[in-house]
C-alpha cells in the first residue's frame, strides 16, 4: 500500500451531489397561481383536494407504473372462445378510480356552476400525472352530448357514465353499478372524411346490426362505443354496446395498436362481426351526432397540451432551481432563466386560453355556443403547435438526465404531439376554423368583440390586432389559413392573458408573442422581467 492511502470506500465514489432532491408530494392547485388565476369559475374547493390527491408521489409513480406495464389484449380464453378484453396493470386503474371519482365525467353535467370549467381543469391536473388514463374518461365524458339524439338510451347508459365511480369488471350494464364508452370512428380509407366510412348498419327490429372494420377504437376496453356505419338512410351514429341479454356483442378486437405514446391506454382496430348497435337519431344524420361529441372532445384535447406544459416546465424549474454550474445555481442564471421564462409565457398561454373556452362551453346563450365552436379550434390549434418544442426545451435544461425515463420527461415528449392529431389534426382544425367563420355569423362577433374589449391598454397589442385586419380583410385561402389561425389564436390568448394574467406577465406576452423584437428560438428574447413568470412555474 502506498504511503498515506487509505481502503477503498464506495461512499468515495458514489456520494451524491449537485441533484436535486426528490420532489414529494405535490399539491398540484395551491403550487399553480396561474391555474387559480384562469380557473376563476371553476369549483376551488373541488379543485384544491384533486390537486393535494392526484399531486401525490405516489400517484406519479403509479402513472410510471401504467407506462412501463402496457395494456395486454386477450383475444381468447384458454378453450378457444372469443373474450376480445383488455388487461391493465393495476396502477392504471388506481388512476381511473382517482379521475372518475372525482367527478371528471360527471361535473359537467350535474348541473352545478362551472361544470365544464372544473372538468377542463381536472384535464389539465391529470395530465400532468399520466396522460393515458384521460383518454377512456374524455370519451366518457362527451358521450352525453351524442347520447341526447336518444331518450330511451340517454336514460340507460347516462346515470352510470356520470355516476362518480369507476367499475372496471367485465359485465352487462345491468349489473355494473359504472361505465364508460369510447368512440370507433375512424376506417382504413379516410381518418377526417367520415364520409369514407365502409361499415354497413342492416335493420333488425328496433335495432341494426353493424358489419365492418374500424381502424381506431379509443379506449377498447369501454361498455360501449359511440360509432358510424352507413344505414339505408346514409351515414348514422350508433351505440354499440360491449353486452346483449347478457351474451359478449360481436365486438372483436383484432390487435392493440403499438403507439409512440399513451402507453397506459389501449388503442384497438375492431371487427363488427353482425354486432348489435342502437341508433342515434336519425339515418343520414350520423355526422351531426358525432360532431358534437367531438366538440367536447377537442376541449380535452385543447387543455392536456397545457398540462403537458406544466408538467414539463415544473420538472424543469426544480432542475435548474437545485443544479449548480460555475458555481452559480442555473436558476439564477440569465440566460436560463430567458428560457423557461419564455417556455413559461406559451405555457400559461395555452392555460389562459384553454380555461377561456371552457367557460364558454358553461355558458347557456348562443354567443356562448358559437364561441365555444371558435374558441375550442384556435385554442387546440395553438395549444397544441407549441406543446413539442416546449417539452423538448425542457428536457434540455436537465442536460442528458432529460433524456432518461426516471425524470418522466420521455413520457411527456412522447405524449406531446397525440392531442394535435386526436379529433382532427391541424389542418383539419385550421379548415374548420374558416368554415365555421363562414357558416355561423355571430362566431365572427363574439370573436371581434372579444378581441375588442382590451384595445387601448398595450400599444403592441393594438398595432398587432389592426395588422391582423390589414392582413386578412376576409377570409384567406385554404393555403393560409396556418398563418390566419395562429395569427387570430395568439391575438385572443393575449387578450385572455391582459384580463386574467397579472399585467407584468399579459405585458411581456404580448411584447414577446406580437411584435418581431423575438426570434424563432425558446429564450431569444430581451427586455422582460423574468422574475414574475418564473414565480409563476414553482
Amino acid at each position: 500500500m502506498m504511503p498515506n492511502s487509505r481502503p477503498h470506500n464506495e461512499t468515495d465514489t458514489h456520494e451524491v451531489l449537485n441533484q436535486p432532491p426528490a420532489r414529494g408530494d405535490l399539491d398540484l392547485w395551491e403550487g399553480d397561481p396561474a391555474l387559480r388565476d384562469h380557473a376563476h369559475a371553476a369549483d376551488a374547493a373541488h379543485l384544491s383536494a384533486y390537486g393535494r390527491k392526484i399531486g401525490r408521489a405516489a400517484m406519479r409513480e403509479a402513472g410510471m407504473e401504467a407506462n412501463r406495464h402496457p395494456p395486454e389484449a386477450q383475444l381468447f380464453d384458454t378453450s378457444g372462445r372469443r373474450l376480445d378484453e383488455v388487461s391493465y396493470h393495476p396502477t392504471y386503474h388506481i388512476l381511473m378510480q382517482a379521475g372518475l371519482g372525482a367527478g371528471y365525467a360527471a361535473l359537467p353535467w350535474e348541473g352545478a356552476t362551472g361544470g365544464h370549467s372544473t372538468h377542463a381543469a381536472m384535464v389539465y391536473l391529470t395530465t400532468q400525472i399520466e396522460p393515458g388514463v384521460c383518454c377512456p374518461m374524455t370519451m366518457t365524458y362527451a358521450a352525453v352530448s351524442a347520447l341526447r339524439a336518444s331518450k330511451p338510451l340517454f336514460d340507460e347508459w347516462v346515470p352510470k357514465l356520470t355516476a362518480r365511480l369507476y367499475d372496471p369488471a367485465v359485465a352487462p350494464l345491468s349489473r355494473k353499478a359504472a361505465a364508460t364508452l369510447g368512440m370507433a370512428l375512424t376506417e382504413k380509407q379516410g381518418g377526417s372524411d367520415l364520409s369514407g366510412t365502409s361499415t354497413q348498419a342492416i335493420p333488425d327490429g328496433d335495432a341494426y346490426r353493424l358489419r365492418g372494420h374500424k381502424w381506431f377504437c379509443s379506449a377498447p376496453m369501454s361498455d360501449g362505443f359511440i360509432t358510424l356505419a352507413q344505414a339505408p338512410g346514409g351515414l348514422t351514429a350508433f351505440l354499440v354496446p360491449r353486452w346483449t341479454a347478457g351474451t359478449r356483442n360481436t365486438v372483436h378486437i383484432q390487435r392493440l395498436k403499438d403507439k409512440l405514446g399513451n402507453r397506459s391506454n389501449a388503442l384497438a382496430e375492431i371487427e363488427y362481426a353482425d354486432a348489435l348497435a342502437y341508433p342515434l337519431g336519425d339515418e343520414g344524420d350520423g355526422v351531426k351526432r358525432v360532431i358534437e361529441m367531438i366538440h367536447h372532445t377537442r376541449l380535452d384535447t385543447a387543455l392536456a397540451p397545457a398540462g403537458l406544459m406544466r408538467a414539463a416546465l415544473g420538472a424543469a424549474h426544480h432542475w435548474c432551481s437545485h443544479r449548480s454550474v460555475s458555481d452559480a445555481q442555473l436558476i439564477d442564471q440569465p440566460l436560463m432563466r430567458n428560457v423557461l421564462a419564455d417556455l413559461a409565457l406559451d405555457w400559461e398561454g395555452a392555460l389562459a386560453l384553454g380555461m377561456a373556452v371552457a367557460r364558454a362551453f358553461d355558458g347557456t346563450g348562443e354567443s356562448d355556443r358559437a364561441f365555444a365552436r371558435l374558441g375550442v379550434a384556435l385554442a387546440k390549434f395553438l395549444s397544441n403547435r407549441l406543446c413539442c418544442n416546449l417539452v423538448s426545451e425542457a428536457m434540455e435544461c436537465l442536460g442528458g438526465m432529460g433524456y432518461i425515463e426516471d425524470t418522466g420527461l420521455p413520457l411527456l415528449y412522447r405524449e406531446a404531439p397525440v392531442n394535435s392529431i386526436w379529433e382532427g389534426s391541424g389542418n383539419v382544425i385550421c379548415l374548420d376554423i374558416l368554415r365555421t367563420l363562414r357558416t355561423v355569423p355571430l362566431a365572427g362577433e363574439v370573436l371581434s368583440d372579444a378581441l375588442g374589449q382590451v384595445t387601448g391598454e398595450y400599444r403592441h397589442y393594438d398595432a398587432a390586432l389592426r395588422a391582423h385586419m390589414s392582413r386578412f380583410p376576409r377570409l384567406p385561402d385554404e393555403g393560409q389559413a396556418r398563418w390566419y389561425a395562429t395569427s387570430l389564436a395568439t391575438l385572443l390568448t393575449a387578450s385572455v392573458m391582459i384580463q386574467n394574467a397579472p399585467p407584468a406577465v399579459a405585458e411581456a406576452y404580448v411584447a414577446t408573442r406580437l411584435t418581431e423584437d423575438r426570434g424563432r428560438v425558446s429564450g431569444a428574447i430581451s427586455g422582460i422581467d423574468t422574475s414574475e413568470i418564473l414565480a409563476r412555474i414553482g
